[in-house]
């Protein structure tokens, strides 16, 4: 699935990004070693958003109004949540875990049922964590940049951690319907969020290469919480410096 992850900015966290990507990325990345099917498969993933995907998240900016999209996004967001604690537990992270408890049924109960955000105006901000980047904190590699049917920018090591928090969702408790319909307005409900930035990716010189650098830099920095090592080209923060400022657009991807 795409990572909800968008929500938040999504038209500044893809113009700084591919701004960057366009400024000084190749068009060869040796971590890409597949980049012709790749392609291949971005552009059917391209021509399917096009006449699918698009028009269906723009009927549905349409036809609901702003707070319901809101509440619908919040409510999905929190439905997931539980993949967030038990990473940030599995990474060690258990002041973190017990926040993002408090977060879930704060508003899961006073939030109704997540539809309103009512944990992050008293200090509980969103985190994102998944296995894919559990793995990663323990020293397992991204492996290939992979471009996957339908479902956009990957790697070997985000495939290996999506297949395994989707055994860790509540969906799972729901029947096979529910999960389509639930599954089904994530989809629309994150499109309908990056309609506004169609026309920034549409312009760039190789939409191709700036997505995959975009994609495998904000993937890195969620691993290292926005404070990659020396190794990856990023001067690691002073102790007490705030990264969050430079790096909400990147939470989500």
């Amino acid at each position: 699935m795409l990572r909800r992850q968008l929500a938040h900015g999504a038209v500044a966290a893809l113009t700084t990004g591919l701004l960057a990507a366009c400024a000084h990325t190749p068009a060869y990345d040796p971590a890409d070693p597949l980049e012709p099917l790749n392609r291949g498969i971005y552009s059917f993933n391209r021509t399917a958003d096009r006449y699918v995907l698009r028009p269906v998240a723009r009927g549905y900016k349409n036809v609901t109004p702003q707070p319901v999209r809101s509440g619908i996004g919040n409510f999905l967001s929190n439905l997931s949540y539980p993949v967030t604690i038990l990473n940030a537990a599995l990474q060690g992270k258990f002041a973190q875990a017990g926040r993002d408890t408090g977060r879930f049924l704060i508003n899961s109960t006073a939030g109704l049922v997540g539809f309103i955000d009512v944990a992050t105006p008293v200090g509980l901000r969103e985190n994102d964590e998944d296995f894919g980047q559990t793995l990663g904190h323990w020293g397992v590699g991204p492996g290939w940049y992979l471009m996957v049917p339908f479902l956009g920018p990957s790697t070997n090591r985000d495939i290996l951690g999506r297949g395994a928090d989707s055994f860790s969702t509540p969906e799972r408790l729901l029947n096979n319907e529910v999960q389509y319909v639930i599954t089904g307005f994530r989809v629309i409900d994150l499109r309908a969020r990056l309609l506004s930035a169609d026309g920034f990716l549409e312009g760039q010189v190789d939409e191709y290469v700036a997505l995959r650098t975009v994609y495998l830099e904000s993937r890195l920095n969620l691993v290292y919480d926005g404070n990659p090592p020396i190794d990856y080209g990023e001067e690691p923060l002073e102790e007490g410096e705030d990264s969050d400022a430079d790096d909400d657009w990147r939470d989500d991807w």
